[in-house]
């Protein structure tokens, strides 16, 4: 009994080692500006269901998005995307970064790959769903989650590494954020 008790403490203490963890490295926001921007999709509407095509239970291809009105000064856009109800906490699937101001629709299905050229070289960071540099759709372990969907506009093109991470890419960004906005949705069970 008491071998029992001595090894649920320590699955107790190494869960909340990891959970810790998790929120320390691939916390929600680094930078949470103001909402500024509208972010719509032909995909699902604003806390709509994301289909099937989108998540990784069907062609896991990232969502058209089109960004509305962004400001004359800026010079890039990068979008992070997270599941905001996974068990260990907020969790990145795609991260982002580089793509030109003039693309205000971000077309379905970003090839899965590092760079990006029909998006002026855009730059697909490591995500926290795997490490890929590609966008990994919504997949919860069970239930139903919400997804965001959040735009960045800036006013400089991000000089980070192709390996960068979401906590790198929030402190790149700090600072240089003109323009905010999300796009929420949900799928599951």
């Amino acid at each position: 009994m008491k071998k029992l008790i001595i090894g649920v403490c320590i699955f107790i203490l190494v869960m909340i080692a990891i959970v810790t963890y998790k929120r320390i490295t691939n916390v929600g926001d680094y930078v949470n500006p103001p909402i500024n921007l509208k972010i719509t999709s032909n995909a699902f509407k604003e806390e709509g269901f994301i289909p099937v095509k989108y998540t990784g239970r069907g062609e896991d291809i990232s969502p058209k998005l089109i960004i509305n009105k962004i400001d004359p000064k800026a010079k890039t856009i990068a979008i992070i995307m997270d599941d905001l109800d996974h068990p260990l906490g907020v969790y990145n699937h795609w991260i982002i970064w580089n793509i030109p101001a003039s693309f205000n629709v971000i077309p379905e299905g970003i090839p899965k790959k590092e760079v990006i050229p029909p998006l002026g070289n855009a730059i697909q960071g490591k995500s926290g769903y795997g490490g890929k540099h590609y966008y990994r759709g919504p997949k919860p372990p069970f239930g139903s989650h919400e997804y965001i969907f959040k735009v960045y506009v800036l006013d400089t093109a991000l000089d980070i590494n192709k390996d960068s991470g979401k906590g790198e890419l929030q402190k790149a960004m700090d600072g240089h954020i003109i323009q905010y906005g999300t796009l929420k949705g949900k799928f599951g069970n």
